[in-house]
Formats: structure tokens, C-alpha cells, sequence
């Protein structure tokens, strides 16, 4: 009898392992998280970050546009409807 060779088996088979290896590998590569304070990174919550120094300063350009508004508003004002001290002189 002729020995014949189940070739398609064989590659899943070989494949089915190569699979699991990978995974056992890529599971050993995440790092173990060791000595962790809470207390740390709850401090670290705490702390105004980038979006907060952002937010911060995007605030405060907007408060200095709104006046740079109100006075505008004002000559706009003073342009429009002189006030009776001029128009006496």
C-alpha cells in the first residue's frame, strides 16, 4: 500500500501551533505592572495637564477679546453720538 500524506491537515495543524505560539509570545511581552501607588496616580488626575493649561489660556485670550470689544463698542459710541461737551464747542 502506498502511504499517503494528508497535507492540508498537516498545514492547519502546523498552523494551529504557530497561532498558539504567538499568543503565549505576545502575552509575555505586555509588562508586569509592579509597586503601583494609588495615591500617586491619584495625584496625578489632579494635576491641570495640557488640555487644562490649553483651556486656561484659551479663557483668558477670550476675556482680553471682549474688552478689546467693549472698547471698540464705546469710541463706537462716542463716534456715533457725541457727547454734548463737544458739540457745545
Amino acid at each position: 500500500m502506498a502511504i499517503t500524506r494528508l497535507k492540508r491537515k498537516d498545514r492547519k495543524n502546523k498552523a494551529r501551533a504557530n497561532n498558539k505560539q504567538t499568543v503565549i509570545k505576545q502575552l509575555l511581552r505586555v509588562p508586569v505592572i509592579k509597586n503601583v501607588d494609588p495615591e500617586e496616580l491619584k495625584a496625578q488626575f489632579g494635576k491641570p495637564g495640557v488640555v487644562g493649561t490649553v483651556k486656561k489660556a484659551i479663557s483668558e485670550v477670550a476675556h482680553k477679546v471682549e474688552n478689546a470689544v467693549e472698547a471698540v463698542k464705546e469710541k463706537v459710541e462716542e463716534v456715533i453720538h457725541p457727547t454734548e461737551e463737544k458739540s457745545a464747542e
